[in-house]
């Protein structure tokens, strides 16, 4: 039922819509509650003592948003600015705040926290944002500033600017919210955002959904050589899959997104696997009959324990104009360029 829910969210179905629309309604009635305890300080929002940039999205399902926070990590750094990263840590078992470690695996702290954790800058996994930025603090205290991966809807923490990520392809579907469409919040809370990100392109009415008001900035991710699992030293070209049969294997929220991207590479695969965000990899879910198998950077984190040594990874670096990491910079007047 949820795979036919999720079709209706961007090929809407009448007789769906109307059997859902009480249950979205309810949704909504529940969100604008908790916004408005808030606004008026029955819930208290807290802040910590860095400048904290959220990455986020109003709707469900992968954006982009950690292909992008990587991409500013590494602009940052050419900046000379040292920053930190909170995640919810979606996945793991962590209890308390856990600052992420290369011995951590993907069952403790999560697929996504592994992947930013490796691009050298400390990561804070928790439940509780609040708790886990306060606690990245005290661990680090030379940080300039702190990204949220995630977390528009934590309004627990406080933050200095908000960043949305949008898919440009799929757009806000039928613009509904959960459970009739994929919006967990309208696109009415664009407007309060401070930046907007547009990931690739091909929604014809993706424009006219947001607000001239906020700076908006465009993304594409641009791939790069694959990867052998087994040994990172060992690269290859799309070419050179060439005549081997190829199965492609994705556990993240748009899967469709990496089968594309391969296509525009030239890879033909034998046949495609769509498995859930987050999914737990077993070795029974590597094909066997395969010479090549391909996956995602983020989907990597978790089939290292396989170490297939048909397992090949295409990393994806994204690519931001103008650029964002300088506005960040400027605009929360932070110190840069020594």
């Amino acid at each position: 039922m949820s795979g036919r829910i999720e079709r209706h969210w961007y090929r809407p179905k009448p007789w769906l819509t109307a059997l859902l629309a009480p249950l979205a309604g309810l949704f909504a009635l529940l969100a604008a509650l908790r916004r408005g305890l808030f606004r008026i300080g029955l819930l208290r929002t807290h802040r910590v003592a860095r400048p904290v940039v959220v990455i986020g999205n109003i709707n469900v399902g992968g954006v982009g948003k950690t292909p992008l926070t990587q991409a500013l990590i590494a602009r940052f750094a050419e900046e000379g600015v040292k920053v930190g990263v909170v995640s919810r840590g979606y996945g793991g078992n962590h209890v308390r705040p856990t600052l992420v470690s290369a011995g951590h695996t993907p069952d403790e702290v999560g697929d996504e926290p592994l992947l930013i954790a490796a691009a050298g800058v400390p990561v804070m996994v928790g439940r509780d944002r609040v708790a886990a930025a306060a606690a990245l603090v005290d661990a680090h205290p030379e940080l300039d500033l702190i990204l949220s991966d995630d977390g528009l809807q934590h309004y627990r923490l406080g933050r200095d600017l908000e960043v949305v990520v949008i898919d440009g392809a799929r757009g806000f579907g039928n613009g509904c919210l959960l459970p009739n469409g994929p919006l967990r919040e309208s696109t009415a809370r664009l407007r309060r955002a401070d930046a907007l990100v547009i990931n690739g392109a091909g929604c014809p009415t993706l424009a006219e959904r947001l607000p001239d008001s906020v700076p908006r900035f465009a993304m594409r991710l641009a791939p790069e050589r694959f990867v052998a699992l087994a040994d990172p030293a060992v690269t290859r070209r799309a070419a050179d899959f060439s005549g081997e049969k190829v199965v492609a294997l994705a556990g993240i929220g748009h899967p469709e997104r990496f089968f594309a991207t391969l296509a525009s590479l030239g890879v033909e695969p034998a046949r495609t696997l769509a498995f859930p965000d987050h999914h737990a990899f077993a070795p029974s879910d590597i094909p066997q009959d395969a010479d090549a198998v391909l996956v995602t950077a983020k989907d990597a984190v978790k089939l290292r324990s396989v170490n297939h040594a048909k397992l090949w990874v295409l990393p994806v670096a994204a690519r931001i104009e103008p650029d964002l990491a300088g506005w960040i910079l400027r605009t929360l007047k932070i110190p840069h360029g020594r």
